[in-house]
């Protein structure tokens, strides 16, 4: 393990050591949080980025996409009442979660960097927050985080949908890392670390949905 004096974990500021060179590319594991993120010199401009966004295929009449957002749109509609207000944190340029949720009369707010720059999104809280395949975009989860903590209400929830990194993951080889936009990846204990951290109740992890609870 060879560790880095100069470079610290975006997350939490940890040590951080060489992870992995794949696809020539330099990739980073911190000691304290578990998390794994992209170097900063392979990372891409804001313009790139959203050039990049912009390729995504993002149709919120597609079927396909529909059911694989369908355990962020189940939750939702188990844990909260239409009432309820949400956000869309990262909505992006097709916000299928919203347009579904929207369709049983929840009332949701959109928010995205890039796409939906809307300061009065930030300036309330609400009772449950979404971010489908975002978080692994954070280019500072430790800002990131944060912001969503404060963002939300008291017995509020945070739902995340994005590719977990496992102790069984060969990362060389891990599709998931591919997309230049991926910049930070979580472990079970990384997801642990910012439940313990930003002072969320509790974390519940399964293979398709992670839920933060205030």
């Amino acid at each position: 393990m060879i560790q880095t004096k100069h470079l610290t974990c975006p997350l939490c500021d940890g040590k951080v050591f060489l992870y992995s060179e794949a696809l020539n590319r330099r990739y980073y594991k911190c000691s304290n949080c578990d998390g794994v993120h992209l170097s900063k010199e392979f990372q891409l401009t804001p313009q790139e980025e959203k050039q990049r966004y912009l390729e995504h295929d993002n149709d919120v009449n597609d079927k396909g996409y529909q059911n694989f957002v369908q355990p962020i749109v189940n939750a939702v509609i188990r844990d909260f009442k239409p009432i309820d207000n949400g956000l869309d944190f990262g909505c992006g340029t097709g916000p299928v979660i919203a347009k579904l949720l929207k369709e049983k009369g929840y009332s949701i707010e959109l928010y995205d960097p890039y796409f939906k720059i809307l300061n009065k999104a930030l300036e309330h809280t609400y009772a449950y927050i979404f971010c489908c395949e975002v978080i692994e975009h954070f280019n500072s989860p430790k800002n990131e985080f944060n912001l969503l903590r404060n963002l939300l209400k008291e017995d509020a929830k945070l739902y995340c949908k994005t590719g977990l990194l496992k102790d069984s993951t060969n990362f060389e080889n891990w599709w998931y890392k591919n997309d230049k936009t991926h910049v930070f990846f979580y472990t079970p204990t990384t997801l642990k670390w910012i439940a313990s951290h930003y002072n969320f109740k509790s974390v519940d992890i399964t293979s398709k949905l992670i839920t933060f609870t205030t």
